[in-house]
């Protein structure tokens, strides 16, 4: 087994909890320097020596995005701006963005995060690394950048879009290893069938890194099938620098979370009390090894659990089950909650489908109906019987899914509207 830092990566779980004990000591002296966390913290009575193992964490206040944007832009800095090299924010489209600041230090570490995890799932030096991700404010960008330079790789900083000009890359270039989104890496693969190009022959890669949005095991599986890869899921935020957070290894089970960078908890996001291992709840991070923005106890609305047991690859930091979602794209229909990523996992069992599908919820005669429109496969019949037996079939596992029974309609390949972004799954009429 080939570790990038073995000493961390495989650190006895004593030695681990001690080691975040005093970062987190250093974190909450720190933190006591911005604006926000001196009030906060003199609110509620916080005091560093009040800290003494890992228990008192649910001491600590918890943090929102809305302290972020309440405090836009620099309520949360703890060095003085001189000192920080780089924000990154969100687009803000619904009030202030999130702004996050970080020192030279900060991307120093966050770079090395980042290679950590590409050095596990297999990606070398000897590897040529393509990112379609958008550079920018947007940490994909940038954040696998730094991580792939940092493993020594030979970078194509292709950012987003033009799938063309990606294929372009991947072939001329002799790229291995992409990172891309679950959308963009099955419409990738359908324009270069569509080019005539079989990724499996015609192109080197062997591994690529997905994430930035909910996926299902069954997406993951048909990016693999389709494109000859092995895809290992990444989990990230930009309130907590960005990529790298926590990162799949071989294993495939499980998302390594890097616990010498972050303090990993699970509530109930209704009681705000932490659940055991192996029971779903939100995820709350708090960095231990940032200097410029540390965030305390923040809650990301994530939602998935601790995986109990220790991972067969010997690391011995905590893993994360695959999300479920997040708490706030939660649909509630007749009284039932909704995850989209349930529909996705019914709709990839069903070959005769394609990739691209979406979700409409509106109120009917003041009742919520949810209709979910889906492109088939450009390799599917169009014989209207065989049509109303596929359709019966999947509304049949979607009611045994979801506990409702939603309207489904098979649209032909290419209806839907194709975003080389982030997809946009669910249209909520219900909220105009």
């Amino acid at each position: 087994m080939e570790y990038w830092q073995e000493e961390i990566e495989t650190m006895s779980r004593d030695r681990l909890e001690a080691l975040q004990l005093s970062q987190l000591k250093q974190t909450l002296t720190a933190a006591k320097n911005s604006p926000f966390y001196a009030k906060v913290f003199a609110e509620k009575g916080v005091s560093v020596d009040d800290i003494k193992s890992s228990n008192d964490l649910q001491k600590l206040p918890f943090t929102t995005k809305d302290d972020l944007r309440d405090n836009y832009p620099y309520g949360l800095a703890c060095i003085p701006l001189k000192d920080c090299v780089r924000l990154h924010s969100s687009s803000g489209t619904t009030g202030n963005p999130t702004v996050v600041l970080h020192s030279a230090k900060d991307l120093e570490a966050w770079a090395n995060q980042v290679a950590r995890c590409m050095y596990m799932v297999g990606i070398r030096n000897t590897d040529i690394f393509q990112n379609t991700s958008g550079y920018g404010m947007f940490t994909g960008g940038l954040g696998f950048q730094y991580g792939a330079e940092k493993l020594g790789c030979l970078t194509v900083p292709a950012a987003a879009g033009n799938s063309k000009r990606q294929i372009k890359f991947i072939t001329d270039f002799g790229t291995t290893c992409l990172h891309i989104i679950p959308s963009y890496a099955t419409r990738l693969a359908e324009v270069m069938y569509a080019e005539g190009i079989d990724p499996c022959r015609d192109t080197k890669l062997h591994t690529i890194c997905i994430g930035a949005e909910p996926h299902s095991e069954e997406q993951r599986q048909r990016i693999e099938q389709l494109l000859g890869v092995k895809a290992y899921n990444c989990f990230g935020m930009s309130e907590m620098n960005g990529p790298g957070v926590a990162f799949e290894c071989k294993e495939q089970n499980g998302l390594h979370i890097w616990e010498d960078y972050t303090i990993v908890e699970i509530i109930n996001p209704e009681t705000l009390e932490p659940v055991p291992d192996g029971v779903i709840g939100e995820l709350v991070l708090t960095t231990i090894n940032r200097e410029a923005m540390p965030l305390v106890r923040y809650r990301t609305r994530d939602l998935t659990c601790i995986l109990p047991g220790v991972c067969k690859c010997g690391r011995t930091h905590k893993r994360l089950a695959r999300f479920k979602g997040r708490s706030d794209d939660m649909l509630i229909i007749k009284g039932v909650n909704i995850f989209p990523i349930q529909i996705e996992k019914i709709l990839m069992q069903f070959g005769e489908l394609g990739s691209n599908y979406l979700i409409t919820v509106e109120t009917v005669d003041n009742s919520d109906e949810m209709l979910i429109e889906v492109e088939l496969s450009d390799l599917f019949t169009d014989d209207y019987s065989v049509l109303q037996s596929l359709t019966k079939n999947i509304v049949h596992q979607l009611k045994d899914e979801l506990l409702i029974t939603p309207r489904l309609k098979l649209v032909g390949k290419g209806s839907l509207p194709v975003q080389e972004g982030k997809a946009v799954r669910v249209k909520d009429l219900r909220k105009l």
